[in-house]
């Protein structure tokens, strides 16, 4: 068959629990024309501009070799230049892979698609919903269960430090329910307390939480994909980030993805800044950032490093639906009942 000749970017906009893929309105114009050089010309400016201290792109029609472009350091005070295999924070975009992770034991059998989460975590088994989450953390009872959809979908009615407001943010941050560790410095969004030392806890303290909405009844984003991580390694039977590894990562050869950057690789990892007051503030140098510290649990909507390499074999897989070359890791219809529109 034929492959339509896509960018494997756009594929990534339709994953199920994907954050969406950003960039300036001149480098979607320039992207969309084909036209390379003038996305190099935005890249260089950037640097020069200095609002990055480098950056790196990539772009490809159906199943071709990534067309790579690069531009500057690894930080402004770095002297080694950003190359394809250079370390990022991968942030949201770690959410289509945990989503699609869930994909392959949802066709394991493990999983099912409408699945009550409660089934694995017994702290859901009795959810709640707030009343005025303006006022109080007074709730009634939810007028279904959590499924597994909702969590892949952000439809779950759960909150995120990020966007959450009122008592209910102020519940997140005293149990130490955290989307992530992004700074050795206290970040607006993240907890001031204590992150919960394991998956487990962290979704047994969430399950003890009202909701914001009944399942299933707005799109609202939240920390899901971070509880789809627990229901995981639950259905599994493997830990979280073992099952990335062992079921994406290896057989994709996706070789430079962690959720604990190794010292043996820090000299390819980027510093990451903040605009504040016309400077960029270093939020977390790569020397003492807080992704060399092994994490308290795997976060799965927004813990990986990754480089540009290894993202596009990941993309290069969903192209391929669930294949690169004779290396396939699932089938072509769970591949595009993932990358199909499930809300």
């Amino acid at each position: 068959m034929q492959q339509p000749m896509i960018d494997r970017r756009l594929f990534l906009s339709g994953v199920a629990a994907t954050a969406g893929l950003v960039g300036s309105p001149a480098w979607a114009k320039a992207a969309k024309k084909g036209n390379w050089p003038a996305v190099q010309a935005i890249l260089d400016q950037w640097v020069r501009d200095k609002k990055v201290p480098g950056a790196a792109a990539g772009f490809a029609r159906g199943l071709a070799p990534m067309e790579f472009m690069t531009a500057g350091k690894l930080a402004f005070d770095s002297e080694t230049a950003v190359t394809p295999d250079t370390l990022f924070r991968a942030y949201s975009q770690t959410k289509p892979i945990t989503g699609m992770a869930a994909m392959m034991l949802i066709e394991d059998g493990k999983l099912k698609m409408d699945q009550n989460i409660a089934d694995f975590i017994p702290a859901f088994a009795n959810p709640k919903v707030l009343t005025d989450p303006t006022k109080s953390l007074d709730a009634r009872p939810a007028a279904g269960p959590i499924t597994v959809r909702h969590l892949l979908t952000h439809t779950a009615g759960l909150g995120y430090t990020i966007i959450t407001k009122g008592p209910l943010l102020k519940a997140y941050f005293d149990l130490g329910i955290s989307p992530a560790q992004a700074s050795r410095k206290q970040l607006p969004g993240l907890s001031t307390n204590k992150i919960a030392p394991s998956l487990e806890e962290f979704a047994n303290r969430l399950g003890t939480l009202p909701l914001i909405a009944d399942p299933g009844q707005i799109w609202s984003y939240s920390v899901s994909i971070d509880l789809l991580g627990r229901v995981i390694e639950i259905a599994s039977g493997m830990a979280f980030d073992k099952f990335l590894e062992t079921r994406i990562f290896k057989p994709l050869g996706m070789t430079s993805s962690f959720f604990q950057v190794p010292a043996s690789e820090i000299g390819r990892f980027t510093s990451n800044y903040t605009a504040f007051g016309g400077m960029n503030i270093p939020v977390d140098p790569a020397k003492d950032s807080i992704y060399l510290d092994k994490p308290p649990f795997p976060f799965g909507g927004a813990g990986l490093v990754t480089s540009p390499r290894d993202f596009d074999r990941f993309a290069l897989m969903l192209m391929g639906e669930g294949a690169i070359g004779r290396t396939r890791i699932m089938k072509p219809e769970t591949a595009r009942w993932g990358m199909s529109n499930l809300l």
